[in-house]
């Protein structure tokens, strides 16, 4: 059996991201097993686990908006930049007012530029960032532009010092580097104390699978939860093509735009996205065969102007 798709995993606090793997792994009974996206030791929440020919899809989801619940804490400060870290300095916070705290937000929204924690996984000079501060050695972390497409307050405990607060982010931001920045401006420090991931792209949390059912579970329950390759590529446009048409294409054709039909154009054909992309991805279709009435997903295609013509880019059906 051809064992591919999706799992949308509810990570539990204190597993890694690679934890959730080997598990997939054992359950599905397979080893071609991937996450879309790491989630720190101690985050819960979404993460989209692929299987099979479904981790192709995973370099695809580069502009997939990612959202978290983040609770910090203010008058501390660690050197993992949240409180499971090595606590390294403490303020008084007792002053600090409700209003300089949505002051302090306010600028992190937008484009923004962001130093990563130097506990990341981000590579230097090949050697990973949190390599080089476990050994001690000192490295220059470089900024990172990131973008924040929405910042809101939830809760604000002034007694407690603690803040609850959602944002939704591209690829690549680091919340806790939000957390330790918004002490710094209130001048008394910040932590990260919680942060569940509650959506990835088209995945959401209340769709989630909860970790340790999925452990318990058999091979035929784990893999009937398993949803399409094509289910988050939503940035893609949609192409319908014939039997004839679809058998070419798969075989490595180049489909001309006269023999499909176009249901839904590229997200970013016009409009400028939020992050750069490669260009090939303003001009890619998701295709598929449309036969009595189902339609199945072939691959992704790239429209070529040199052609003329939507040529493959990965192919997930030979039919």
């Amino acid at each position: 059996m051809n064992v591919t798709g999706i799992i949308n995993v509810n990570k539990p606090a204190e597993w890694t991201s690679h934890d959730c793997v080997a598990v997939m792994r054992r359950v599905l009974g397979i080893k071609r097993v991937g996450h879309t996206g790491t989630l720190d030791p101690m985050a819960t929440g979404v993460l989209p686990i692929c299987a099979g020919s479904a981790t192709r899809i995973m370099e695809y989801l580069d502009l997939d908006f990612k959202t978290y619940r983040c609770e910090m804490q203010l008058g501390l400060t660690s050197d993992t930049l949240d409180i499971w870290g090595r606590i390294t300095g403490e303020a008084d916070a007792s002053s600090v007012t409700i209003e300089e705290i949505h002051r302090a937000l306010a600028p992190f929204r937008g484009n923004i530029s962001q130093i990563p924690p130097k506990y990341s996984a981000i590579k230097v000079d090949g050697k990973k960032l949190y390599q080089y501060a476990r050994a001690g050695e000192e490295v220059e972390i470089k900024p990172r532009q990131v973008y924040i497409r929405e910042l809101l307050v939830e809760k604000i405990d002034l007694e407690e010092k603690k803040i609850l607060w959602q944002v939704t982010c591209s690829k690549g931001t680091y919340i806790r580097s939000i957390c330790r920045d918004v002490g710094e401006a209130l001048g008394c420090g910040a932590v990260m104390t919680g942060l569940v991931r509650t959506a990835s792209g088209a995945f959401l949390l209340e769709d989630a699978v909860d970790m340790e059912k999925l452990r318990d579970m058999d091979q035929e329950q784990a893999r009937a939860l398993l949803v399409p390759p094509d289910f988050p590529l939503i940035h893609f446009g949609k192409a319908l093509l014939g039997r004839e048409q679809a058998a070419y294409f798969c075989n490595g054709g180049h489909v001309s735009l006269k023999d499909v039909l176009i249901e839904r154009e590229p997200a970013y054909k016009e409009r400028e996205p939020h992050i750069p992309l490669r260009p090939e991805y303003r001009c890619a279709y998701n295709l598929y065969l449309k036969e009595g009435g189902q339609e199945t997903f072939l691959g992704v295609a790239f429209y070529s102007s040199k052609y003329k013509k939507l040529v493959a880019d990965k192919v997930f059906f030979r039919g």
